[in-house]
């Protein structure tokens, strides 16, 4: 990955010269929009761009509704697309999709817009022209998609063969793997610009960034200075005492994102009481995210326990199937620090670890290369929050924060367990 490099223009500037190569160098433009104030940026700029330029071509605008969301944001979104519908191509898709649950054990996912449960959904169908599962256009399209083989997927129809670009609002100040998609030098790239990322196999549809290196102040100046439309949810937030770098309008459902289920509870109670008929697990997340109940902050051991016998206790308790993938994950993660280890400095070398004589070169440095004849039971705080070392309690807390997919252990989720998580939901559908 490259430094960061700085130049003699502000972000603006910045983002308009890559918007104006955009629309000088794709056949065909669209963005994927949800509402939040990123996307809404990513919109106005490009609807500026288009009426500065007399452009009337339309571009596309994806909107994936999860049903599950706030109605500030929905009735928002309806106004923003009727106000320049002259300039859209609008995919409103109502799908039923695959969506991480976090906040079950017996329901790992949840499908919105499911029609088996439609006496459950949390809003009907929306009153704005919207594509639904039986008036459905896309022949890739099957129940039960995984939400990012949808967006790519969706990505490569629109394309039809020629040269398209997928606008994207991310920022890379956001979190890291944010600043890795914008950085990362190992990628296929239009003319060496890094703000923009092949997406597919085929060599026409590409995904830009052109407000990758915003900040989250340089959108609210932005807003202000050029009078956009934004969110009317923000403001809320802002009441509720959230942070501006915290607020996310996102399905709070996921892994990261089920600590703002308190907020969906005091902005929209009616909704909310939908979403707690609907989503397995909802109000127990609201209650008990943020505490140590689901993992978070310190941990006390039970009295009695090791963290080995804690973990192994809770495995127990686990309906059989989700106790197989994690014991199956875990596996898997001892044997890699077994046997393949990792790079680490040789000033903090743990009594169960030692030096495999092999070396990793990490930039400029030459570090050890460490493994472990034992798993730990716990090590300091600070090495299992860098995910440098193993250890027993890290595989509880996993455990505890239903992290079926293990990334607190550095794993991502593969198709078979994708398939295997399905199984399991209609399995337990009925308890």
């Amino acid at each position: 990955m490259g430094a960061k490099k700085y130049i003699d223009k502000n972000v603006y500037e910045a983002s308009v010269e890559r918007i104006d190569f955009i629309f000088k160098n794709f056949e065909k433009i669209y963005i994927s929009f949800s509402g939040g104030k990123d996307s809404a940026v990513m919109l106005n700029l490009a609807l500026d761009y288009m009426k500065q330029h007399n452009i009337r071509k339309k571009i596309g605008i994806l909107f994936v509704d999860l049903e599950g969301q706030y109605k500030i944001t929905i009735e928002y979104i309806k106004d923003v697309l009727q106000k320049d519908s002259d300039l859209f191509d609008v995919y409103w898709c109502c799908l039923p999709l695959n969506l991480r649950n976090s906040l079950s054990v017996f329901e790992p996912y949840w499908t919105p817009w499911d029609l088996d449960n439609k006496d459950k959904w949390v809003r009907d169908y929306p009153d704005y022209p919207c594509i639904t599962e039986k008036k459905n256009p896309f022949a890739f399209f099957k129940k039960n998609m995984e939400f990012e083989e949808f967006i790519r997927k969706f990505g490569e129809w629109y394309a039809q063969g020629k040269k398209t670009a997928c606008l994207i609002g991310i920022r890379s100040d956001e979190s890291y793997n944010r600043f890795r998609t914008i950085a990362l030098k190992q990628k296929r790239m239009v003319n060496n610009l890094t703000w923009t990322t092949k997406i597919s196999n085929s060599e026409k549809l590409y995904a830009c960034y052109p407000i990758y290196d915003w900040r989250t102040k340089d959108v609210w100046i932005a807003n202000y200075k050029f009078n956009w439309t934004y969110n009317g949810l923000y403001d809320l937030f802002y009441k509720a005492g959230v942070k501006p770098d915290q607020m996310r309008i996102c399905q709070p459902y996921g892994d990261d994102q089920r600590i703002g289920l308190n907020l969906f509870r005091a902005v929209e109670p009616d909704t909310w009481a939908s979403v707690v008929n609907r989503v397995s697990g909802a109000n127990f997340g609201n209650i008990y995210c943020g505490t140590k109940v689901l993992g978070y902050r310190k941990i006390k051991l039970p009295e009695g326990h090791t963290w080995e016998s804690y973990t192994k206790l809770l495995l127990a308790t686990l309906p059989k199937a989700v106790s197989i993938n994690y014991k199956k994950k875990f596996t898997k993660f001892i044997k890699h620090w077994q046997s393949t280890g990792s790079a680490i400095k040789a000033s903090w070398i743990p009594e169960e670890a030692s030096l495999s004589g092999k070396f990793s070169t990490r930039g400029k440095r030459d570090l050890p290369l460490v493994i472990y004849k034992k798993i730990p039971d716990k090590l300091p705080f600070w090495v299992e929050s860098k995910k440098i070392g193993p250890s027993w309690r890290r595989m509880a807390i996993c455990i505890l924060k239903n992290d079926q997919l293990c990334r607190s252990l550095s794993f991502s989720q593969t198709k078979k367990q994708r398939e295997r998580m399905q199984s399991m939901f209609e399995k337990y559908s009925l308890i």
